[in-house]
């Protein structure tokens, strides 16, 4: 089987991770065995007729084949939801989740700190007030980068620059060789939601850790306070926009980085529909610094990515781990045929009422057997006394 279909990556694993993971279910289920034997089959002869190999080494490296498994589009290891999966050929199919389209994240993000790495990973860099801070305001500038937009990466970023990624040399404290340039970006729509204030699960964070500062590491490196601040083309081009509202030149009020913070901050929720090479630990950041203070990400779920959407047409984990193939097999088979239209909570559903109804029918199946063989017994020992008594007789 070859094709596309979404999973939902948890939190707190890589994607390569969850790739690897699937890759293993599917090299070992009978869903995938005839794919896998005839893939197995092609390298046999393409080695075979084009090799000088020794049979035991072409046996080992057809072993070894496994079932073509890639993603479209990383995840951060703090960030869950939609991960778009490839197999077999539908690898090809990647390239469009990789850059053309729209993504919808949803974020929770803590104000009063920024960090090394724009969320809860880093290590605080600045301590701002927040005060002043406002649902109305907030909601009021979200609006404002709601457009064209430039943006710029944050130097904790697998974007490569002379092809070693942004991290590396944030993490050994190098200077990156190059500026690192706004990129041209498109937000579709950024909401900020009405659940605004301190949260039981996200808080502030601890300036003094012990060891080496990250802050100091990336001493060299610019953080995402650094950067220019960008509103969208349409807001800036905006006639009926006064001139007040479009400064961006904004320096948030400083706190003593040695002093705690209110260990329960302000948090604001917020929803963006994005397109491809946006950043949301940016954006998050750009709109901490919009109102006059700033703000890490503490948690981000890709909630959709193009047309797959979580609730919707997105497997689990747990739909291949702990379901049967009998069960799991047919209904990803139907989402290869029939795309993202399909219902997964349904196919499910019917799926596992077809089992139930085969493994019913099989247990009759096997109790009719065990009434034939109960029966085949009975004649035999009817018979056996039968020819005891003929013998007693003669």
């Amino acid at each position: 089987m070859n094709g596309i279909f979404a999973v939902e990556k948890p939190s707190g694993v890589s994607s390569s991770n969850v790739v690897l993971q699937l890759q293993s279910i599917f090299n070992g289920s009978g869903v995938f065995a005839k794919d896998l034997a005839e893939e197995k089959q092609k390298v046999h002869e393409q080695l075979t007729a084009g090799t000088k190999w020794s049979a035991s080494k072409i046996a080992n490296r057809v072993q070894r084949k496994k079932i073509k498994v890639g993603h479209g589009g990383t995840l951060d290891p703090l960030a869950s939801g939609v991960l778009i999966i490839g197999i077999g050929t539908g690898t090809k199919q990647l390239s469009y989740y990789l850059g053309e389209c729209t993504k919808t994240y949803e974020t929770r993000a803590v104000l009063g700190q920024s960090t090394t790495t724009g969320d809860s990973e880093g290590e605080v860099v600045t301590q701002t007030e927040v005060g002043d801070v406002t649902l109305e305001r907030l909601k009021k500038a979200a609006a404002k980068f709601v457009g064209k937009i430039k943006q710029t990466p944050p130097v904790y970023s697998a974007l490569k620059v002379d092809g070693k990624p942004l991290y590396e040399y944030a993490r050994k404290g190098i200077p990156v060789p190059k500026a690192l340039k706004p990129r041209d970006v498109k937000v579709l729509s950024f909401v900020v939601h009405d659940d605004f204030g301190p949260h039981e699960k996200y808080g502030a964070l601890s300036c003094c850790d012990a060891g080496e500062s990250m802050g100091k590491a990336i001493f060299n490196n610019p953080t995402l306070n650094d950067h220019d601040l960008f509103y969208s083309e349409e807001f800036m081009n905006n006639p009926d926009v006064s001139d007040d509202e479009k400064i961006t030149k904004i320096h948030p009020k400083l706190l003593d980085p040695s002093v705690p913070i209110a260990a329960n901050p302000p948090v604001f929720h917020a929803t963006a529909t994005v397109g491809s090479g946006t950043y949301i630990r940016s954006l998050v950041s750009d709109l901490g610094r919009a109102v006059g203070s700033s703000a890490f990400m503490a948690e981000l779920i890709r909630s959709k990515q193009a047309d797959w959407e979580l609730g919707k047409n997105v497997f689990s984990l747990k739909d291949f781990t702990d379901r049967d193939e009998k069960v799991w097999g047919p209904v990803l088979k139907t989402v290869f045929d029939t795309g993202s239209s399909v219902d997964l909570a349904e196919e499910f559903k019917n799926a596992e009422e077809r089992v139930g109804r085969e493994k019913k029918g099989e247990e009759k199946e096997e109790e009719k057997k065990e009434e034939e063989k109960k029966e085949e017994e009975k004649k035999e020992e009817k018979e056996e006394r039968g020819r005891r008594r003929e013998t007693q007789k003669g």
